[in-house]
């Protein structure tokens, strides 16, 4: 309940939200017009399947969200900036995967203490990264990791 009173919506809670007429008519013009090109871009983007037009419409978000004062994340800044390193399966990231993201990004979040800023999202790329390491190494480690022993 507390997050719904700080504005925060998680996915079910947003997928009710594009079926409710109450919700649409309590709105003005501009932001009905940019929740209409939120729900196009979780329908054609966010989903399972990436539409081709897909740049077109994120952008199409900013720019709406621009229109209505929105204050953008650095998450839509970080989607804007990295539109083209979208993979084709993008939406078959598991609700587990999206949870871990989630806390991740959390745990950062308290040690910027609350500041998003671009440090802390290279912080989390850059942690990214060292979370699967592809270096090979001239000496053999004498212990073996679960992955070598499936191989």
């Amino acid at each position: 309940m507390e997050k719904i009173k700080d504005g925060i919506f998680d996915g079910p809670q947003i997928r009710q939200l594009t079926n409710d007429t109450q919700f649409r008519n309590s709105v003005t013009e501009l932001e009905l017009k940019a929740w209409t090109v939120f729900v196009s871009v979780m329908q054609n983007f966010l989903g399972n399947k990436k539409s081709e037009n897909y740049i077109e419409l994120v952008e199409n978000l900013l720019l709406q969200l621009k229109n209505v004062a929105c204050n953008m994340s650095i998450k839509l800044h970080f989607l804007h900036s990295h539109l083209d390193r979208f993979p084709e399966n993008l939406g078959d990231m598991s609700e587990e995967q999206g949870e871990r993201m989630r806390q991740d990004l959390c745990v950062m979040e308290e040690d910027y203490q609350g500041f998003w800023d671009t440090n802390m999202m290279a912080d989390y790329c850059w942690s990214l990264i060292r979370h699967f390491p592809k270096s090979t190494y001239r000496r053999r480690a004498l212990k073996r990791s679960f992955l070598e022993l499936n191989d």
